[in-house]
């Protein structure tokens, strides 16, 4: 078995996981910024008497955004609602799908965080291998090629210790924004379900119809 090969592999992995990563805090800080922003502007227009999306300000609905689709679906669904628990149902299953969005690819990140270290102490461990591989073949003849290669060997462990400690600060902030994205959106859930009208359903006829008449 070639540890050398080995050696390469895994940091050839590492730097895929380290671009991958790059990728998905990139992408996810551009989202959050746009989505954060969007449902702070939404928030003061909202009022009791906002009965759908198409009574808020042009200016607010012109681009799609996460909280503009949480508003359509909340203003759309209690029209057919009959009681407040029902609303704060559907404020609560709207809620978590839009909690699913927010939270794509993040465990990515995570599991790059994970990871990266794992993979750089198996990297140090082949590096070694093969470097003790090597003495044994043609025996001790230049202690600095010896101090090379076992340093090789231990450069994959600081490299993978810091695309864990790069990812872990990206990662507690993307947290951070995430929580505060959320909190808006309950904000916007809430303010939406001011002034909602339940349907009264009345007792069938029938059954009233059948019962008995008293003098």
């Amino acid at each position: 078995m070639n540890m050398n090969l080995l050696h390469d592999i895994t940091f050839y992995v590492m730097y895929g996981a380290a671009a991958l990563a790059a990728f998905v805090v990139v992408e996810r800080c551009i989202f959050f910024s746009y989505s954060l922003r969007k449902a702070r502007q939404l928030i003061p227009a909202i009022s009791a008497n906002v009965r759908s999306v198409d009574d808020l300000p042009p200016a607010l609905t012109q681009r799609d955004s996460l909280a503009l689709q949480l508003l359509s679906q909340i203003y759309d669904g209690r029209r057919q609602l009959h009681s407040h628990q029902e609303l704060e149902d559907l404020g609560q299953a709207i809620y978590i799908s839009m909690r699913g969005k927010l939270s794509h690819s993040l465990w990515i990140l995570e599991a790059v965080v994970a990871g990266a270290p794992l993979l750089g102490l198996l990297g140090t461990i082949m590096g070694i291998i093969d470097t003790f591989k090597a003495l044994a073949e043609a025996g001790v003849s230049d202690p600095g090629e010896v101090s090379r290669g076992i340093g090789t060997a231990l450069y994959a462990t600081a490299l993978g210790i810091a695309i864990a400690l790069v990812g872990m600060v990206f990662n507690s902030h993307l947290q951070d924004r995430l929580e505060l994205i959320n909190d808006n959106l309950k904000m916007l859930l809430l303010r939406a379900g001011l002034g909602t009208q339940y349907v009264v359903t009345s007792a069938p006829a029938a059954s009233l119809a059948g019962q008995p008449r008293t003098a």
